[in-house]
């Protein structure tokens, strides 16, 4: 029993230094975020390893998430004839929650890894040691732009994403089984409000900070060498993924009530 209370209590002080770490973080990146001048080139430069090198992978994660769920909710819609319901399931599951959801899970395995890969590195090779001592501020070279790319980034790959499952999911219930077009673009746009779709967007501008955040957060205070990069690498995917998925519930809970 004592043994049990230990282990509570150690795992909830790890927790609370954690956050506290990473709350800490974030106002340093929010402070820097504000003070002259912006590191322009670096947050572009950013903004395509996040963003446009993700696009293939989330492209082809969405086209077939569309068209499986299209697929699956034909199948089961005309059981009781409500077959021209199907645009409009898949355009509300993708805008709402498989869009943004994916998205940040896949930029989380990607571009997350790299981010706390790349800091991890330069932590244990002190080449940040370097950037101190040539007064430069780490959290605003290194930290900012990632978090600036991660907002920006997201719910543009979000955007696409959601485009793109929409189609996958008309090829499937039009040209697989034959349906009417016209039904299924008609009940898309008849049922999906313009809330639907920022308020997803939403969702997925938090995933991209979050990622970031974490990402930069493992790398940035990475130890112990080439073992220590690895599991900063591993933890940043594991927590950014538990972490879109945990306030996912309490994001859809708020916006879509």
């Amino acid at each position: 029993m004592l043994n049990l209370i230990e282990l509570i209590g150690r795992t909830v002080i790890r927790f609370s230094e954690e956050l506290g770490k990473i709350l800490i973080l974030f106002s340093l990146a929010i402070k820097q975020l504000v003070i002259p001048p912006p590191e322009i080139r670096n947050t572009f430069k950013q903004m395509l390893e996040i963003g446009i090198k993700s696009l293939p992978v989330v492209l082809v994660t969405a086209v077939f998430t569309g068209m499986v769920f299209a697929l699956q909710t034909f199948t089961g819609f005309k059981r009781f004839g409500a077959e021209s319901l199907v645009g409009t399931v898949v355009a509300l599951s993708m805008t709402r929650e498989l869009g943004p959801v994916l998205t940040g899970l896949i930029v989380a395995g990607r571009a997350g890894a790299a981010m706390a890969a790349e800091l991890g590195t330069m932590r244990v090779t002190e080449q940040i040691d370097a950037l101190e001592t040539l007064a430069t501020n780490p959290v605003k070279y290194l930290i900012v732009p990632r978090f600036i790319a991660g907002i920006l980034m997201l719910p543009a790959l979000a955007a696409i994403a959601n485009i793109t499952g929409i189609i996958g999911g008309y090829f499937v219930t039009v040209g697989l089984f034959d349906t009417s077009s016209i039904v299924y673009w008609n009940r898309t746009w008849d049922y999906l409000e313009v809330s639907d779709i920022y308020n997803g967007l939403l969702k997925a501008g938090f995933f991209g900070a979050s990622i970031s955040l974490i990402s930069c957060y493992k790398g940035f205070y990475t130890t112990g060498g080439a073992e220590g990069v690895g599991k900063a690498t591993t933890g940043a995917v594991v927590l950014s993924c538990m972490t879109i998925l945990i306030s996912d519930y309490f994001l859809s809970a708020w916006l879509f009530k």
